[in-house]
């Protein structure tokens, strides 16, 4: 749930499938997506923050971007349902290519007036490099341009996994979304 409204991914129609698996070239995309209703604990309104509480008693804290008109609107106890939607689309290539990271953002929010809300995505591709392997769990671990390290599990539909070696290049696509809209107050 720490995910903030500034920098969530495009949430398009997928949202309203629990789980979907697709084939992409040499790899797979995997998507999901998970509902809540969040409680507003706090408004910051100089900070432009606004803490949320989940169902599971988790805070969280939403960077509300300037351009947010209805802000004035949400205060402690307000309620909103949120859609989460996260799918990776990992592509698995043999190359040399250099570490990279490239992303994108794209933000909708209420209009003047409105019901506080709106949707926010990030899409996020990353070039790493594959620096260990380990075929009995079918992970790889990747060293991306920053220097960190993350360990990936390959489905078995991956075809390409058996193709890769430690030095090689892969591509993983991310994408995140987030809808925020408030409900009408009890």
């Amino acid at each position: 749930m720490k995910r903030v409204l500034s920098t969530a991914a495009l949430l398009a129609a997928v949202a309203t499938s629990p789980t979907l698996y697709a084939e992409h070239k040499a790899g797979v995309v995997i998507a999901d997506s998970a509902e809540a209703i969040v409680t507003v604990t706090a408004v910051d309104q100089k900070a432009r923050t606004v803490t949320i509480q989940g169902p599971q008693g988790r805070t969280a804290i939403l960077n509300v971007p300037k351009e947010a008109q209805n802000l004035d609107q949400v205060k402690p106890g307000s309620k909103f349902k949120v859609t989460y939607l996260s799918s990776v689309a990992l592509e698995l290539r043999k190359g040399t290519g250099t570490p990279s990271a490239h992303h994108d953002e794209k933000v909708q929010l209420a209009k003047k007036g409105e019901t506080p809300g709106g949707t926010a995505g990030r899409v996020r591709e990353i070039n790493a490099v594959v620096e260990a392997m380990d075929p009995a769990k079918r992970s790889l671990t990747l060293r991306g341009p920053e220097g960190g390290s993350v360990e990936l599990k390959v489905r078995e539909d991956v075809k390409a996994y058996s193709e890769i070696k430690v030095g090689d290049t892969v591509t993983a696509s991310y994408t995140e979304g987030l809808a925020l809209k408030m409900l009408p107050q009890q």
